[in-house]
Order: structure tokens, then sequence, then C-alpha cells
């Protein structure tokens, strides 16, 4: 998926009135910015691994916190939070199977790309 594409999925998401309602907070602001986003992108394959990619994950719609990390705020807010019915019903990522290499590649992208454009580091047409 080019990054226009992931731009328009990513605000077609946004105007999901519950995933509207997350954005980055001063202390995740804080977190990004004294670690930068490469380290940022790799914490989030590291949940992406140990939370989401299981076929059965371990407290599946319960397993991301609501915030303290920026990668757990842009889970919430691009519907990356879950296998349950998150990942399935807003980027067609059917349940029940480990994720695939490609999988966990676009659901890190997807995480990491709203990242950059709440904080302001990357910018969209439109956004």
């Amino acid at each position: 998926m080019d990054q226009d594409q992931l731009d328009a999925r990513i605000a077609r998401i946004g105007r999901i009135p519950f995933r509207a309602k997350f954005h980055l907070r001063p202390v995740e602001r804080e977190y990004l910015a004294s670690r930068g986003l490469p380290v940022i992108r790799q914490h989030a394959r590291d949940f992406v691994d140990a939370r989401l990619a299981p076929a059965l994950p371990e407290k599946d719609g319960k397993q991301t916190p609501w915030g303290g990390h920026p990668v757990f705020r842009a889970q919430h807010a691009t519907a990356t939070c879950c296998r349950r019915t998150c990942l399935q019903i807003n980027h067609g990522i059917p349940k029940g199977h480990e994720l695939t290499p490609r999988e966990r590649e676009y659901v890190v992208d997807v995480i990491t790309r709203w990242i950059e454009l709440e904080s302001g580091s990357g910018s969209s047409p439109g956004r």
C-alpha cells in the first residue's frame, strides 16, 4: 500500500467518532520527542509481534492500554488495537491466524504513519 492509500485509510478510520477522539497527549509527545520515530517504530513492531500477531492473542480486545505510549494511542486511533474486531473490520485482516510478515509490516506502517501525521512530522494533502 502506498503512502497516499495509507493516508486515505487513516483519514477514513479517523472519521469514526470513537477513533477521532484519540490524539497524542503531552506525555506521549514528550516520549516521541525524546526517543525519535525510528525507536517508536521498533516499539510498534515489538508490540505488534507480542500482542497482535498470535492467532489467538491473550486478552484479545483488552490487550492494548489506552495511553502512556504513542503506539498505544495510535493503535486505538487507527483500529489496530485488537484482532477480535478492529483489524478485521477496518483493515480486512481476518482473525484466527498468525499475522504474516506482510500483515505485521502493514500494521506497523499504519501506526507509525498516524504518529507522523499526529505529531506534525509527516505531511499529507487534505489533512
